[in-house]
Order: structure tokens, then C-alpha cells, then sequence
């Protein structure tokens, strides 16, 4: 069942061209704005408190990825919340670096805590640290492996009524109801940045066409990383690979390269 909602889900992007807010961090902007119109949708990166109201009444979704936090940015992103919430879209929030620093780690949570309809997008040590677990954190980079991660995304998903996408060499899909794995991808993502962060874009696309648990867009973006690292020497040629094979990917090869259990 699950790998037909993700095929239609995709064909549904496609067809609604979603537009999906991105309160984003710096250095992800292009690659995320890119993935997002690569897949279909259509991404716009605001950041201005005094649009947001605005923004979030015709939006289809909101991304909220806190990698360059600050003082200024805090407050526009909770109100994003806000505006989502009281025009009942859903909140996709990238918790970049939780459990780096104190700050990232309230502001986190916090915004779980904020947002009415959530998904939460992240790694594992991430996931663990915002549970309020002792994870293993170098900056940004996880240093646990997703199945570590299963229990705090279960405590989460109860403590926010989250769905949880666990993302790792193994990506795990955690909603009240079930764990979906998914084992598709390739060892050469984690060397280009922002992967997990393009991962959260494209799930706020998908959540904007009614696929709120994350597993489509995870499911897109493991098969195309493993079809695009098949023909790249290396990072740089993966990145553009990438942004192709999102545009190219059919509903055939998503059916036959899917590994989902």
C-alpha cells in the first residue's frame, strides 16, 4: 500500500506545483529552492515577519530549518508557526544541530511544541537530543545511526503528534501507527551539504498535497541519491546529478528501485 501513496503523492506535486515557505538557513537556500521546483513544487524563501501572515494564507505548507540561528531569526520563525497554525497548514521543522548547543536545542523545541500539525525532519543524534536523550553531536553531523534514534522518535511523535523521519544510511518513518524503512540511497549524500535539508524541503512539498507522514518525499529522495551517485565522480557532480534525476524520475523506476519494509 504504502509505495501506490507514494507514487501518487508524487504525481499530485506535479500536477498541484504546491507553493511550500522556507524559513531556511543560509547555506542551503539554492539547494533546497532548486530541489523543490526539480520535483515540481514551487519554493519561496521568505523571511520577512510582515509577509508571513500573508504568505501562510495561500501557502500549501511551512519548512522551518533553524541551521543559522539567531536572535533575529527566532521570533519570525515561531510567528511563521503561528500563521501556520492558524491557517491550519502543516509545520515541517528541521532541527539542525539540536543537541549542538543549548540554544538550538530550546529553540527546537520550543517550535515542536508551537506547531499544531508537525512533522519533524532530522538526523539521528538530532532526533535523540531534541527527546531529551544524550546523543552524540560533532555540529550538525550525526554521529548515531537512525536505528539508535527509534525510541526518541517515538517519544516524540507522542510528545508533539509529530510524524518523525529518521535519516541516515537507513531512513526510518515513524507515525502512530508504524515504522516504514526505508534502505535506498548511496554512502556519497552525506558529502554534499544540506542533503538532510533538501530532504526537509521536498517533504514540505509533499505535506502540502496531503502526505503527512514524510515517507514519500524520503522514499523520493533515497531512490533518486542512488540513481544520481551511480554517474557522479563525486559530490560535486552528484549535487547536479541530483537536481536531474528529481526532474527526470517516473513513476516505473520510483516502483522498481523502491526498498521499503
Amino acid at each position: 500500500m504504502h509505495k501506490e501513496q507514494i507514487i501518487q503523492a508524487l504525481s499530485a506535486v506535479r500536477e498541484q506545483k504546491p507553493l511550500v515557505v522556507n524559513i531556511t538557513n543560509y547555506v542551503v537556500m539554492n539547494n533546497t529552492a532548486n530541489a523543490l521546483l526539480a520535483i515540481g513544487a514551487s519554493p519561496i524563501m521568505a523571511h520577512s515577519q510582515q509577509e508571513l501572515a500573508e504568505m501562510m494564507s495561500f501557502a500549501g505548507a511551512l519548512v522551518i530549518n533553524i541551521g543559522t540561528l539567531d536572535s533575529v531569526w527566532t521570533p519570525r520563525m515561531t510567528y511563521a508557526v503561528e500563521q501556520a497554525n492558524a491557517n491550519n497548514k502543516i509545520v515541517v521543522l528541521d532541527p539542525v544541530g539540536c543537541g549542538a548547543s543549548q540554544l538550538r536545542t530550546q529553540t527546537s523545541r520550543e517550535i515542536a511544541k508551537l506547531a499544531n500539525q508537525l512533522i519533524i525532519r532530522a538526523n539521528a543524534s538530532e532526533i535523540i537530543a531534541l527527546a531529551g536523550e544524550q546523543a552524540q553531536s560533532k555540529g550538525v553531523d550525526a554521529l548515531d545511526s537512525s536505528d539508535t534514534a527509534l525510541d526518541a522518535a517515538k517519544f516524540l511523535v507522542a510528545e508533539y503528534g509529530a510524524s518523525v523521519v529518521i535519516s541516515g544510511a537507513t531512513d526510518y518513518v515513524v507515525t502512530q501507527d508504524s515504522v516504514v524503512k526505508l534502505d535506498n540511497g548511496d554512502a556519497m549524500m552525506p558529502y554534499v551539504t544540506g542533503m538532510g535539508c533538501t530532504l526537509t524541503a521536498l517533504t514540505g512539498a509533499f505535506a502540502a498535497v496531503g502526505e503527512h507522514t514524510g515517507l514519500a518525499a524520503a522514499a523520493v529522495l533515497g531512490v533518486v541519491g542512488e540513481i544520481a551517485a551511480e554517474q557522479s565522480r563525486g559530490p560535486g557532480s552528484l549535487q547536479l546529478n541530483l537536481l536531474d534525476e528529481l526532474y527526470l524520475l517516473d513513476e516505473q523506476r520510483l516502483s522498481e528501485r523502491l526498498k521499503l519494509s
